[in-house]
């Protein structure tokens, strides 16, 4: 099974829907697979993917690091997920934004609308809060799914408000050096050899490689709640870990279980995309998990080319690390994901 794993993602890296790609795939404390295939760059000259390669997470920064934060000062008794953000970021004091709670920001149920172009603004970073309160809402909170980057980067501020320090730094202390996740960082400072390669930037007129894909993010100084995290298929191993092992790691408890439990239901039960509190929940939808993962499973991708799903029932995780943008912004990883999903879960006993 591990060679047909292989043979498909180096079929989708032949037909170019991807330069590379690293795979995990875990059940039950058990290593099933890790693999590398094909080029972390292919622009300027070759070079080849490695299980060490470092990817840029893109929008796995939400539940890899935002989500697991907001749920341990859930679990301390700083906040309670219903409570308003005007209580703690005053810039949410505005007549549309006061009722905005942390739960629907969790849940992509604000109302903001899915991004804006900050990055393309005459404006500071330390604006962007009172930008986003200035923004109209899209929907009315609480009523309608709209993922959202503005909810996250909200998030974030809120992390750094809580926390009183920068978010990569409370990450670091809090999260991932408990978690072993050591090559896992914002603004890392590898060798740049270490990287995927991501998209060419016309501005600066080079590939990006070691600095943040998203446009915001980078203007942001590479630290944000909605994307800017950098890893490694081993560190978020670690992650995934802790959340099938009940929020312990190596016996110590990282993030607590009923918090765990909560992420993963569902708290869109009136839309057609089932959101938990950051995941996004297996429903009857067309997935990127695919057809087979049972109804229980949650994950996230990034829009960079990665993703993590979990199946609770099956205790599988799969991590795939692609650097699809290296290639641009086409679709064939929409394509790819459900498929491979799919030959995992057909295939899972021939793993053992």
């Amino acid at each position: 099974m591990r060679d047909e794993v292989i043979y498909f993602l180096e079929k989708e890296v032949k037909g170019g829907s991807i330069p590379g790609a690293v795979i995990s795939v875990r059940q039950e404390n058990k290593q099933l697979m890790t693999a590398a295939v094909g080029e972390a760059v292919v622009y300027p000259d070759k070079e080849k993917m490695d299980l060490n390669t470092v990817f840029d997470l893109a929008s796995l920064t939400k539940v890899v690091c935002t989500l697991p934060l907001i749920l341990k000062f859930v679990a301390s008794g700083e906040i309670h997920l219903h409570e308003r953000v005007c209580f703690f970021l005053e810039e949410f004091a505005t007549e549309d934004k006061r009722e905005i709670t942390v739960h629907q920001l969790l849940t992509h149920t604000s109302g903001l609308p899915a991004s804006r172009d900050f990055y393309k603004e005459s404006t500071e970073p330390k604006e962007i809060l009172n930008l986003i309160a200035a923004t109209p809402l899209q929907a009315t909170s609480g009523r309608k799914v709209i993922y959202s980057d503005l909810g996250f980067i909200v998030l974030y501020k809120l992390i750094e408000k809580l926390a009183s320090q920068r978010l990569d730094v409370f990450a670091k202390r809090e999260l991932f050096e408990p978690l072993g996740m050591n090559e896992t960082a914002f603004n890392p400072n590898y060798d740049l050899n270490r990287f995927a390669s991501t998209e060419y930037d016309e501005a600066s007129g080079r590939w990006l490689r070691g600095v943040v894909h998203d446009e915001n993010a980078r203007f942001m100084g590479g630290i944000s709640g909605h994307a800017g995290l950098f890893s490694t298929v081993a560190d978020l191993g670690n992650y995934v870990t802790a959340l099938s092992n009940d929020g312990l790691f190596k016996h110590r408890e990282i993030i607590a279980v009923p918090t765990l439990k909560l992420a993963a239901k569902n708290h869109t039960p009136f839309a057609a995309e089932a959101r938990g509190l950051g995941w996004l929940l297996k429903s009857s939808n067309p997935s990127s998990c695919g057809d087979l993962f049972s109804a229980s499973s949650y994950g996230h991708t990034g829009f960079t080319g990665t993703s993590i799903w979990i199946d609770p029932i099956d205790d599988l995780q799969v991590i795939l690390l692609t650097n699809r943008v290296h290639f641009g912004r086409g679709t064939g990883i929409l394509r790819l994901r459900p498929r491979l999903h799919n030959l995992i879960k057909s295939h899972m006993r021939s793993l053992l």
